[in-house]
């Protein structure tokens, strides 16, 4: 199978490898919306202590209280 490239090439995606599976990354509800919230590379380290999905909602949550 072959991809289009912008410049107008083409590139395998055999070589290229597939890189867009992201179905086994965690998730969590909103604290605040309920929205469900999937992991993200800059959470890493924090995960655990995600709470809401947007400075929105804790903005909102914080001012409910």
């Amino acid at each position: 199978m072959e991809r289009k490239l912008a410049g107008g090439g083409k590139r395998s995606t055999a070589v290229s490898g597939f890189r867009g599976n992201k179905q086994g990354l965690p998730s969590k509800p909103c604290a605040h919306c309920g929205r469900e919230m999937t992991w993200r590379k800059a959470w890493a380290k924090t995960w655990s202590e995600v709470k809401f999905c947007s400075e929105r909602c804790r903005r909102e949550a914080k001012a409910a209280r």
